[in-house]
């Protein structure tokens, strides 16, 4: 093996590494912002109570990624508005997942939560998570 060689493979390998991190922070903070100025959905959410509130999941430390996609589903498919950018920000989180680049978000492929959330609980869960990895 050359030294050509042998830098090539170093190159890809920091590549590959600087890509693992590559979470697409910005744009699903400026997502989820616009989400939450849009949403009027404050109702309680209880799981023992029948409503017609949307209850999303609120992720276990690990699990985030499996939620997000989970919930984001979820809006799509009950009709809550700004579908596009709903629809953009649930691709972003099912490429992290499937991609493997948000390693602390996407432990396992599998939502685990103990306590479900309105629209605006599940929005702000995402804000937080994701401004957390911004600084």
């Amino acid at each position: 093996m050359n030294a050509s060689m042998l830098s090539y493979i170093l190159f890809s390998c920091l590549l590959l590494s600087v890509q693992a991190q590559n979470c697409t922070v910005r744009d699903i903070i400026r997502y989820t912002k616009y989400l939450l100025e849009e949403s009027s959905v404050s109702c309680p959410c209880r799981e023992t109570a029948v409503s017609s509130c949307t209850c999303l999941p609120i992720a276990e430390p690990g699990h985030e990624l499996a939620c997000f996609v989970e919930g984001t589903d979820h809006m799509l498919k009950n009709n809550i508005s700004s579908k596009a950018v709903i629809a953009r920000l649930n691709l972003s989180f099912q490429i992290q997942l499937g991609r493997n680049l948000c390693k602390s978000l996407a432990r396992g492929d599998q939502c685990q939560y103990k306590t479900k959330g309105n629209v605006k609980e599940f929005l702000n869960k995402i804000l937080r998570t994701y401004q957390t990895i911004h600084k």
